[in-house]
């Protein structure tokens, strides 16, 4: 089998990605520009992908191709319909970042919700040191218990961000995407009640017509003054220059971003001219990068590849 790996760097050069020899040659290529993907292509069996967008343009030379892995879960870069009436397999990883990506949620929210930044600033600039009393608390914060935590996205990651948060002695809600029976033991609001009702808001959904732009200045101008939102899904579901003009104009208290409309972020983005760390905290898409996650990417499309080779259905899209 001839394997490409269109973006190696996508797990990061510390991860081997050296499982998959046993397969057939495989072809490794850092990154890939939209341009070279056709070339590069043009001879594999297997093409492993993460952003590359694979569609009939990029395919139309691949004649050999069988199957097209994700190292990742989403795969809006694929051409599905076009995938199908070639007979292409398509698949993905799933539930390979979850436990990072609530870590992470709860590293934003706390070092927005407890002021973490003044705090280290402050003992940093030796103010601390300084001073006689053996404390200081000049900025004030709150605890995690009794408030409202909203959470948008019951998946596998926002169920188990909502169970820590109830730990956390947090009462928990959700706004419902869909208009399908949920089993969830957590309650539903409307949407216009969750802004309202929510301190903390966490975003766990995929990006799809019903979602993008969800969180936009109409949003914002009905949340709480003092709410902090919380963006570890797709950039394009908040309106980036919405929530600068809205903690401009003090609507909401802080956010903390993992992820922007664009990545990686554009110097023209407002929100990078948004210099209160204490009120906003940005991430470059990496809260599902833990070293065990992007070696589980690995793992699973190996065993992804090993299944499809046998006949076996594995996490198939297509």
């Amino acid at each position: 089998m001839n394997i490409v790996i269109l973006e190696r760097s996508s797990v990061g050069d510390d991860v081997s990605v050296d499982l998959l020899n046993r397969f057939g040659e495989v072809t490794v290529y850092n990154t890939t520009p939209v341009h070279m993907i056709g070339e590069r292509i043009k001879d594999a069996d297997i093409v492993i992908a993460n952003k590359s967008p694979l569609n009939e343009e990029t395919l139309r030379d691949a004649l050999n191709v069988r199957l097209i892995c994700e190292f990742a879960t989403g795969y809006d870069n694929i051409d599905l319909s076009y995938c199908k009436k070639r007979g292409i397999g398509v698949r993905n990883v799933k539930g390979y970042s979850t436990d990072a990506v609530v870590q992470h949620t709860f590293g934003l929210c706390l070092y927005i919700f407890e002021k973490l930044n003044y705090y280290d600033n402050y003992v940093k600039s030796g103010a601390y040191a300084r001073q006689d009393s053996f404390s200081h608390y000049d900025m004030n914060f709150s605890e995690l218990s009794s408030k409202t935590w909203g959470i948008i996205g019951m998946g596998a990651i926002g169920s188990k961000v909502a169970d820590i948060a109830s730990a956390f002695g947090c009462n928990v809600v959700r706004y419902s995407l869909s208009d399908k029976p949920s089993d969830s033991t957590y309650k539903a609001l409307p949407f216009d009640e969750f802004l309202h009702e929510c301190d903390i808001i966490s975003i766990h959904c995929p990006l799809n017509d019903n979602t993008r732009g969800l969180f936009d200045y109409s949003a914002f101008s009905k949340m709480k003054r003092d709410a902090i939102l919380i963006n570890v899904a797709r950039g394009g579901i908040v309106v980036d220059a919405d929530l600068y003009r809205a903690l401009n104009e003090n609507l909401i208290y802080g956010a903390g971003l993992d992820v922007t409309s664009t990545e990686p972020m554009t110097e023209d983005n407002p929100l990078s001219d948004y210099k209160d760390s204490n009120r906003l905290i940005i991430t470059p898409h990496m809260a599902w990068a833990s070293n065990e996650a992007r070696a589980r990417v690995v793992e699973e499309t190996a065993l992804n590849i090993e299944a499809f080779l046998d006949g076996r259905d594995r996490n198939v899209i297509l």
